[in-house]
């Protein structure tokens, strides 16, 4: 027995198996160790190869996930390859009684995997031991199916989630000025009000399903309308309004500010996830001028530009989520 290729194929089943069941399972663990960095690095090739064209990075999102699950696929199958050539009469070939080739390792793990087997090859030398290990490489094939297959479907869920929040922020305003002047009556934003509280409330299930799925980050919508990586700025820059650039009692209910605020930070805590860094620059601030040609109530310039000072970094990482996603800030102008 070779003990180095069991060691080194124990190593890569190993890295395979804990990598799956971190991505798939913990779900306060975000990617796992490899996917987690394969992802990313897959997601800026692909920008950097398409020149940010959105129409090409819509199959990113698709192709990542299919990349991802190849790559656990292939380090399964190596890794119980490897394993098997540790020892020369692990695998034989049923018809000459000789011991298998790499390739035939390799072919006797890939059926293994998925299926009983086909009688080929078989294990022979030690008795129970290469036999249990074919079982356990039967168990491995089949759970891995199960997890992936539960895992595309939960992405795909979440991928339509964050697109139908996406296009109710936006159909509000494509601006954060926007979404304010949209649900100002003329006197206050009370009907504004019940739709925050329920964007609050999807923005908070979002962040919980990035936070589990990070490989949803790239899922790129098409048009900026259906990207949360647009929608959840709009959405926290016009709370950031109505708590900054407004007398506080011509704002929204600052219960309800808080809490959708609290919601887009906890979205913002995704981003170690998946690599995204905040911007090196500060995204330029809304327009209050918009705000005064509807009368809404606002503070002067110089008192929020004063309390936009000290939100520098929580901008920085709402700008850092927008370019990550290939867009602007802001989005689009109205």
């Amino acid at each position: 027995m070779n003990p180095v290729s069991l060691v080194v194929g124990i190593a890569v089943l190993g890295t395979g198996i804990v990598d799956i069941i971190w991505t798939t399972l913990w779900v306060d663990g975000g990617s796992g160790p490899v996917s987690g960095r394969f992802t990313t690095g897959v997601w800026k090739g692909l920008r950097a190869a398409t020149g940010d064209r959105n129409r090409a990075l819509s199959l990113a999102g698709p192709l990542i996930l299919i990349l991802t699950l190849a790559m656990w696929i292939g380090l399964i199958w190596i890794g119980w390859t490897i394993i098997f050539s540790s020892e020369p009469l692990a695998v034989v070939n049923s018809r000459t009684g000789g011991p298998a080739d790499w390739w035939g390792r390799f072919y006797y793990v890939a059926y293994t995997m998925f299926t009983d087997g086909n009688g080929d090859y078989t294990p022979v030398y030690g008795g129970n031991v290469w036999e249990v290990a074919s079982a356990f490489t039967t168990a491995s094939g089949m759970a891995f199916v199960t997890l992936g297959v539960s895992y595309v479907l939960t992405v795909l869920g979440a991928v339509a989630d964050k697109r139908s929040f996406a296009s109710t922020v936006t159909g509000l305003g494509t601006r954060s000025e926007a979404v304010l002047r949209t649900g100002w009556n003329g006197t206050d934003f009370r009907g504004l009000e019940l739709t925050v509280e329920s964007l609050a409330a999807d923005l908070s299930s979002l962040a919980e399903q990035h936070k589990s799925y990070p490989i949803l980050h790239y899922y790129h919508s098409e048009q900026a309308e259906r990207a949360s990586a647009v929608a959840v700025p709009i959405l926290d820059e016009a709370l950031m309004l109505s708590r900054y650039a407004m007398p506080e009692e011509a704002g929204l209910d600052p219960a309800l500010v808080e809490n959708g605020r609290s919601s887009a930070r906890s979205y913002l805590e995704t981003l170690d996830e998946s690599f995204i860094d905040p911007a090196p620059s500060v995204p330029r601030a809304p327009d209050l001028d918009r705000l005064r040609e509807d009368d809404i109530p606002t503070v002067s310039d110089e008192a929020f530009a004063e309390a936009l000072a000290d939100l520098t970094d929580r901008r920085r990482r709402l700008l850092g989520v927008v370019e990550a996603d290939a867009w602007e800030w802001p989005p689009v102008e109205e």
